[in-house]
């Protein structure tokens, strides 16, 4: 097993006391910079080759049921190796997004809760862990995070459909957070910080040069279910499953190879009925749901 990733006993400790914890050696720079290749030639190659949806909607929603690329990230060793000192050894992938801001652009994310839409309700056995495939710098937009905010219950947020917000809704909490408040989780590349599903989290733009280029990785131990017993997918990426709440997808070997799109759609449509619901607009990568 790698050593890279490795999370130690004090570090678990401070995440659970302040709902996130970097920065974590999870690869090499230069496994990075391969990583980011593959991406980058997936996209030139599938930017206009005739998808059923934008390039863009692929790469942010559940990008591991379509590109192997993601699959391979989220299943990486040393990023597990970390995932279970945060959660343990029973690892559920649950989905893989590519958060990229292009250089010199004014594209945000709003402070937020993650778990406010997910119908999961106020879970504790969830990580996000976020990967930069680019340095994520406070000049380039990296996260900044609210120290100890996973303590509050999921706050009243509102919907803006901005469309410089990378998020699904726009969707933003209706409180107001102090710049002193906010921790700044720089991280070189290769390296992922955590974040707790309650954690209140946002970054600002990218003024540099080049591309940012992150990566929102999704766990999540096997015994949670989603709140209102909707069927979801996740895949086992360590460890054991004995309690079948998630339905397995099948794992991509080929880029956006047709039955992968067929179940990215029921996927899609199946978490769009949760994700969206009481939207008053459709977003740029989910239609609103009732």
């Amino acid at each position: 097993m790698s050593n890279l990733g490795h999370v130690t006993a004090e570090q678990a400790a401070s995440y659970r006391e302040h709902g996130y914890l970097y920065p974590i050696r999870a690869m090499t720079e230069d496994e990075a910079a391969d990583f980011r290749a593959r991406v980058e030639a997936l996209e030139a190659e599938w930017l206009d080759n005739g998808l059923p949806l934008p390039l863009n909607t692929y790469k942010r929603v559940n990008a591991q049921i379509v590109m192997p690329v993601a699959h391979e990230l989220g299943c990486h060793e040393g990023i597990l190796n970390a995932v279970e000192g945060v959660l343990g050894p029973d690892i559920m992938l649950y989905s893989v997004e590519f958060l990229i801001k292009e250089p010199n652009t004014k594209a945000v994310v709003t402070m937020h809760q993650d778990l406010t839409y997910w119908g999961m309700g106020e879970i504790d056995g969830l990580t996000t862990a976020w990967l930069a495939l680019s340095p994520a710098t406070k000049t380039s937009g990296c996260m900044d995070v609210v120290s100890g905010s996973h303590k509050n219950p999921i706050l009243p947020h509102e919907d803006t459909f901005d469309g410089n917000n990378l998020l699904s809704r726009g969707q933003e909490i209706r409180v107001d957070v102090a710049e002193e408040d906010k921790v700044s989780m720089e991280l070189r590349s290769g390296e992922i910080s955590f974040h707790h599903g309650l954690t209140i989290h946002g970054s600002g733009p990218n003024s540099s040069d080049d591309r940012r280029i992150g990566v929102a990785i999704r766990y999540l131990i096997p015994e949670i279910a989603k709140s209102g017993g909707e069927r979801d997918f996740a895949h086992l990426a360590r460890g054991r499953d004995d309690h079948g709440l998630w339905a397995p997808y099948r794992v991509p070997q080929v880029a956006f190879e047709p039955d992968a799109l067929k179940q990215y759609d029921a996927v899609r449509q199946l978490q769009t009925q949760v994700m969206m619901k009481g939207a008053k607009e459709d977003s740029a990568i989910y239609e609103k749901a009732g």
